[in-house]
């Protein structure tokens, strides 16, 4: 059966509010060190971009350099150990959600997040039996921004990813949008950097708050927004 409609969603900065779980370990990174603590603004910027560059930024360092790597998988390690401790839905997301399974919308997400962090936070926030497709970074031999991740997605969906939004926070997912043929939209609540240009990556639209994307879907869906029980 092909769907009307399917809507794509990545994970961090985007479906997930995760940065508050991931900062606190890297501030806590940064405090063994007799670092300052960095600004959270700022490290919310990278959260997006994965591990790695969160420590190169964090500490200064080139993402190949080895003390690069070492702390990569330091922080990896305290994550896991608090998946979800604050991770949370975006305010009205939960909203979307059920708009969407209320109407019998399939949903699914495409992250470059690894499977063994990816599965432990769906299913602490309950996530894992609702979302229809779960592509991750390491789920094909290509992440994004390469289109196959989100073409696999919108297959598991049943739906061609003509027939797909796929919202993101970061300029590779509307590049794999775009180069899956996909309509892309820009989730401007997620970690944005202060130098980033959404308004240019070719994007069919940008979107300030979860909500406004059931009017990109079909302009009727807003009218019949479901209240949220999260």
């Amino acid at each position: 059966m092909t769907a009307r409609h399917g809507v794509l969603f990545d994970l961090d900065g985007t479906l997930v509010d995760t940065a508050p779980d991931l900062i606190a370990c890297l501030q806590g990174l940064l405090a063994e060190a007799g670092r300052t603590p960095a600004p959270s603004a700022a490290l919310q910027a990278t959260v997006s971009h994965g591990a790695r560059i969160m420590v190169s930024h964090a500490f200064s360092l080139p993402p190949s350099d080895p003390h690069a790597v070492a702390l990569e998988q330091e922080l990896v390690r305290r994550y896991r150990a608090r998946i979800a401790d604050e991770s949370r839905l975006f305010p009205g997301m939960a909203s979307v959600l059920d708009t969407l399974e209320a109407q019998g919308i399939p949903w699914g997400i495409v992250t470059n997040k690894p499977t063994d962090l990816t599965e432990p936070l769906l299913e602490r926030l309950g996530l894992d039996t609702r979302a229809g497709a779960v592509v991750c970074g390491d789920t094909l031999a290509r992440a994004k921004p390469h289109p196959d991740p989100i073409r696999h997605a919108a297959a598991t969906l049943g739906c061609p990813p003509e027939a797909c939004w796929s919202l993101g926070d970061a300029r590779r997912d509307i590049d794999a949008a775009a180069a899956a043929g996909a309509r892309g939209l820009v989730a401007l609540f997620g970690y944005l950097h202060a130098g980033d240009r959404p308004a240019l990556w070719g994007a069919h639209g940008l979107i300030r708050q979860p909500a406004e994307l059931l009017g990109w879907i079909d302009p009727g869906l807003n009218a019949r927004l479901e209240p949220s029980t999260a």
